[in-house]
């Protein structure tokens, strides 16, 4: 491993190779309906030893964090987008049903989302980011009385989680995504 110029370790060609390897029959077991993420099982598929998949994967959850590093990206953009948008209350239910239909159709998301803990700095990096983006967007709704003031990025992240978790086990069209969200957000109000 060498460093690249502050930005972290850069792998060596074989260990780069390898790790990618390993992500692909990950997500390909995930695809697959296999949400286990068993290293041993996915280090044969992989055709690497067990103690290459342990030193870029010291568990599961660090895999899956690994696995959804694009996502989160993806998420932190869309929650910087939202907070310029000109109407809050219209960008916050334009992040909160973004971020929805990413988690329903990528599993393994929420449960990241709503985690206390994470396995990777690059994933408690991430959050951090979300969380601000997300907490500048609450301020702005709270200005415009769409938001109560007791609710912050992590109350967000768990309510959306648990919607996730109520449409997964019915339901979870587009018109049943748009009541829940509906719902959530009339939720968020200040009582009146």
């Amino acid at each position: 491993m060498t460093t690249n110029g502050g930005r972290g370790p850069t792998l060596r060609a074989d260990a780069a190779r390898n790790r990618a390897q390993v992500l692909r029959v990950a997500r390909e077991q995930l695809a697959a309906g296999d949400e286990s993420l068993q290293l041993n099982v996915i280090a044969r598929l992989a055709g690497v030893g067990v103690g290459t998949v342990y030193r870029h994967f010291p568990n599961p959850q660090a895999l899956r964090e690994a696995l959804l590093v694009e996502r989160f990206r993806e998420l932190v953009d869309e929650a910087r987008a939202a907070a310029d948008v000109e109407d809050p209350s219209e960008g916050l239910r334009r992040l909160l049903r973004f971020t929805l239909v990413k988690a329903l159709h990528d599993d393994g998301l929420g449960a990241v989302l709503e985690s206390a803990s994470d396995a990777e700095a690059q994933t408690s990096a991430l959050k951090a980011e979300l969380d601000e983006a997300v907490a500048s967007l609450l301020d702005r709704a709270r200005l415009n009385g769409a938001v109560r003031g007791d609710i912050g990025p992590g109350d967000v992240r768990r309510l959306l989680c648990g919607i996730e978790h109520a449409l997964r086990s019915g339901d979870h069209g587009p018109a049943r995504v748009e009541i829940y969200l509906g719902v959530l957000l009339e939720g968020l109000r200040p009582p009146r």
